[in-house]
């Protein structure tokens, strides 16, 4: 057992956590690609997979390791209608055939955001965005978003961890999520990936506080400062749309 912000963790949970958590981004991973990321030897990992794949977590093939059907079964029981990733499904596409590009529904856990729904651009040249990625709150539109409408002691903390890249300055970011706070929306310009470009705006329950952030990306071409801030209005109308169909379900 270990103390972790107050509450007792058991390691090997974690470790096995940690093990699936590695395929948010990924499909296929060899042993050696899964010690390296979680940083522990292969030993351990390989009798961490073996019980997984007891389990029917983890499938393999030869030298590879995917995802199994056991966590499908878990999924299966996200699609209920007070789901927002499936609830504000509808209202993403009516935004993606409004604007054209990628649609994103983001949440915060802890110190990253999560991808949880996303609905890709039909153009030819387009930012796909896949669902389930973990991605850093120091960077993007909706990572501002997200920490911009957080409660202030929380934006604070997360600005001040041993984390925060050096590169990024907390004071001048603080001033960011401060305009965000003014105008509604944040934008983001090949922060995290060149060549792409983002526009994200807040979506609050109905004690006003942030429950996700709804985001439209596509490459800089299309995307320029003046586009993302005429998609702004567009995105807060949907955002309001998304909030009262969110209410009547609460």
């Amino acid at each position: 057992m270990e103390e972790r912000g107050g509450k007792q963790t058991v390691r090997a949970v974690e470790r096995a956590l940690d093990i699936l958590m590695c395929f948010a981004g990924e499909k296929d991973l060899s042993l050696t690609e899964i010690a390296a990321r979680i940083e522990l030897n292969k030993s351990t990992v390989h009798r961490l997979l073996a019980t997984l794949e007891e389990r029917g977590f983890i499938l393999r093939n030869n030298d590879k390791f995917r995802l199994g059907y056991s966590i499908w079964e878990l999924a299966a029981n996200l699609t209920e209608l007070d789901d927002p990733a499936q609830l504000l499904l509808p209202e993403m596409e009516r935004l993606r055939e409004q604007l054209g590009e990628t649609v994103s529904l983001y949440v915060r856990d802890g110190n990253n955001r999560i991808r949880i729904q996303a609905v890709q651009s039909k153009q030819a040249i387009r930012r796909v965005a896949t669902v389930g990625a973990r991605l850093p709150l120091y960077v993007g539109a909706s990572s501002k978003v997200l920490l911009a409408f957080a409660e202030s002691a929380e934006r604070e903390a997360a600005v001040q961890e041993s984390t925060w890249p050096d590169s990024i300055d907390r004071d001048s970011y603080l001033h960011q999520l401060e305009e965000v706070r003014q105008t509604g929306y944040a934008l983001s310009i090949e922060e995290r990936e060149p060549g792409a470009a983002a526009v994200s705006v807040p979506i609050f329950d109905r004690n006003h506080k942030l429950t996700a952030a709804l985001s439209v990306s596509g490459p800089v071409s299309r995307m320029s400062v003046e586009t993302m801030r005429e998609y702004a209005p567009q995105l807060m109308e949907a955002a309001q749309r998304m909030q009262t169909m969110m209410r009547a379900m609460t």
